[in-house]
């Protein structure tokens, strides 16, 4: 319990008022497409990002995070649901597109669809909202699911938790697209706030004016995405909030450069996070523990006070149902992108990152048209045509790839240097191919299979399967619902309501309401409408 001490004018009385121990509000600050070499916490002082540099100095930095995908769609489907893309169905990029988006080349031929997700599976927030969390999100959702609507509360670009009841807990997402690869070519004019000329080019660009440019307008869009986070951090302290609030810092993959975004080497599956606890607790910490976006909804139920269900993958990292046993490895992989398939998996501990291409083929350059707009793009094929590359900038753009790639992050960091053909590795590399076996088997891993086949078997007759009607009975307590499916989520909304409730205890008699069932890949239920005439 928390207790008040209070004080009547200019006499002091010890009073203490017991009063409810709220749970924790939450907030995401979510950066796309952003590794973190790119930040001061981590040990670049290219530019200054005050607002992101105070919030890590009140919290804890992690420098073990990644995401199981080097891309956003399926990535954020892991976040959503704790459970790997590639167990989900989710692990094409992208598969739910009720929209198409300018200059985002599709196959035309494949339609717009919602895996079938494992039994149990739900977005995480809809636990948040049965316990009283008031839940919002935006302006980015991007599953590669349809939605269910007891997510959220609301999720547009209005979203705010001032817009909840007094006293509610929340837990909200904001998300900065400024940061996106897309930034650095619409962006590409624009002011810069670092001079190319002072910007560090890793070993595997070459260093001349094209690549410097693309890499000052990436630190520029940083200065962007801290003056917009900053806004956010004045509002919690606004409402006096931000001390005891948890708020994480993190970006949904690696970085927004070739050889980066859809790529398994850490510049695509390592991201920058940070988590300010409540009071600050371990302030100005790092933590080198692996997480990975898997483990974020078990965590956040945790803090929240919730156990997670036993469905998810990931595991609570805090919180009141942590685990003992952190994970020692993480696990990763790379499909679809566009139009182009690319089947390769990887496994990561702290010290070794082992992966495994499947279709040895095809370059680690596949040409994706969104990607080649980049004026870095078109430029590093150009070199490379010309022989102008080293062997470093040269390997990711060869026209074929290994099958097995091993490396040494500690002596390696950029991974450029393959052991998998070392003979003094290969009891290393024998390790992690069957760890890498074994996950592939335990999780099923649905990338065996080709695509159209899985979107045969979730749309047999070419539409999302419809969840059976809602049933209702009426009792003492109120009116009961019911569906069939039974890990079908139901929601239910009165006659003025503009957003759809959680089901979670009975209904009154005395109020009409309208019930559904819904479940990540089938259609809603047809509406049950109920009158208290």
């Amino acid at each position: 319990m928390l207790f008040v001490f209070h004080s009547c004018g200019d006499k002091k009385e010890n009073v203490f008022k017991e009063i409810e121990q709220l749970p924790p509000n939450i907030i995401w600050l979510v950066a796309e497409d952003q590794s973190p070499d790119f930040f001061p916490m981590y040990g670049d002082s290219t530019i200054s990002l005050p607002n992101l540099e105070s919030l890590a100095a009140d919290g804890v930095t992690f420098t073990n995070a990644v995401s199981p995908v080097p891309v956003c769609a399926p990535a954020r489907s892991a976040l959503i649901t704790g459970m790997y893309p590639t167990t989900l169905g989710t692990h094409n990029m992208r598969t739910h597109t009720p929209w198409r988006e300018v200059n985002e080349p599709l196959l035309d031929s494949l339609p717009s669809y919602s895996p079938i997700v494992p039994d149990g599976v739900k977005m995480f927030t809809e636990y948040l909202r049965k316990k009283g969390y008031y839940t919002a999100n935006g302006p980015k959702e991007d599953y590669n699911f349809e939605k269910t609507d007891g997510a959220w509360d609301e999720s547009s670009k209005e979203r705010h938790w001032r817009k909840r009841q007094d006293r509610q807990p929340f837990f909200t997402v904001f998300n900065f697209g400024v940061s996106h690869e897309s930034q650095i070519w619409s962006r590409g004019k624009d002011s810069l706030f670092v001079d190319p000329k002072n910007v560090p080019v890793p070993p595997y660009f070459p260093d001349n004016e094209i690549i410097r440019h693309d890499l000052a307008v990436n630190y520029s869009n940083l200065k962007r995405l801290d003056d917009q986070i900053g806004e956010i951090i004045a509002d919690l302290k606004e409402d006096s909030l931000y001390e005891n609030s948890i708020i994480f810092f993190y970006g949904d993959h690696g970085g927004p450069f070739p050889r980066h975004k859809r790529a398994l080497y850490d510049s695509g599956v390592k991201v920058p996070l940070v988590v300010k606890f409540p009071e600050h607790k371990n302030a100005g910490g790092t933590d080198d523990r692996l997480i990975s976006f898997i483990d974020y909804a078990p965590t956040v139920l945790s803090l929240a006070g919730i156990e997670p269900p036993k469905v998810m993958q990931g595991v609570a990292q805090f919180g009141q149902f942590e685990v003992e046993k952190k994970p020692k490895y993480t696990f990763h992989s790379s499909d679809r992108f566009d139009e182009f398939y690319d089947r390769l998996r990887a496994v990561r501990s702290k010290r070794y990152k082992y992966i495994k291409s499947f279709n040895t083929e095809l370059p680690h350059a596949i040409p994706v048209s969104y990607r080649e707009q980049m004026p870095m793009m078109p430029e590093l094929r150009r070199l490379y045509a010309a022989g102008k590359l080293n062997e470093k900038q040269s390997v990711w753009l060869k026209a074929l790839k290994p099958e097995e790639e091993l490396y040494d992050l500690d002596k390696d960091p950029y991974e450029l240097n393959n052991l998998a053909n070392h003979p003094e590795a290969k009891d290393t590399l024998i390790y992690y191919r069957e760890l890498l076996k074994e996950w592939i088997k335990n999780t099923n891993d649905l990338g065996e299979y080709p695509e159209r086949e899985l979107i045969a078997n979730w749309l047999p007759d070419g539409r999302q399967p419809q969840l059976s009607p809602m049933e209702m009975e009426e009792k003492e307590d109120g009116i009961h619902l019911f569906n069939k499916r039974p890990d079908a989520s139901m929601v239910w909304k009165r006659p003025q309501d503009s957003i759809w409730h959680v089901y979670n205890e009975p209904l009154p008699v005395d109020i009409p309401f309208e019930a559904k069932a819904e479940r990540i890949g089938y259609a809603d239920s047809e509406v049950l409408i109920y009158s208290n005439d």
